[in-house]
């Protein structure tokens, strides 16, 4: 498996899904998104804090420059909705390149980094990789599910859609 273009398809992905919930997200009033909702991370703005912390200060982090922050995963990084965002999309849009950038021996290797309680972790590279975007997508549904549950369109966000029609917003 070419593991370069799987998951720079995996990151473009990404980037759409994030563009297409973020659209549908910034229609909302004020007290629907930081309403409590029994999401874990509580409202749609804590879960959507949660995706730039955990995407964004943690992981690329991590993939990028090979350093371990120290973030609380529950921290509202941006209280600023507009500003939250914008940092959301084009956190996203750094994926892209990033990948591009592996080397091919490393798609073989580990990712080694210090866990948030202070030790040390080695995981192989693809499968966490692969959790970067497996995770999004998760906080993503539980998003879709809360825009539901508030009466509210969602949109298609399933990978299938992407493959099918990528330039589609």
């Amino acid at each position: 498996m070419n593991w370069n273009e799987h998951f720079t398809t995996l990151a473009r992905y990404n980037a759409w899904a994030c563009a297409r919930l973020l659209a549908v997200v910034a229609g909302l009033p004020e007290a629907d998104y930081r309403r409590e909702l029994g999401l874990f991370f509580h409202s749609i703005h804590g879960t959507l804090n949660h995706l730039l912390v955990g995407e964004h200060l943690l992981w690329f982090v991590r993939f990028d420059q090979g350093a371990s922050p120290r973030v609380a995963l529950d921290a509202e990084a941006e209280p600023d909705r507009s500003r939250l965002d914008a940092r959301l999309r084009a956190g996203a849009a750094r994926w892209e390149p990033l990948i591009a950038g592996f080397a091919p021996e490393r798609w073989a290797g580990t990712l080694d980094y210090t866990t948030m309680r202070g030790t040390q972790a080695s995981l192989p590279f693809v499968a966490t990789l692969a959790h970067v975007f497996n995770h999004a997508t998760h906080h993503r549904g539980q998003i879709t599910a809360a825009l539901t549950a508030l009466g509210r369109p969602c949109p298609e966000l399933d990978l299938v859609y992407y493959l099918q029609n990528p330039s589609q917003p």
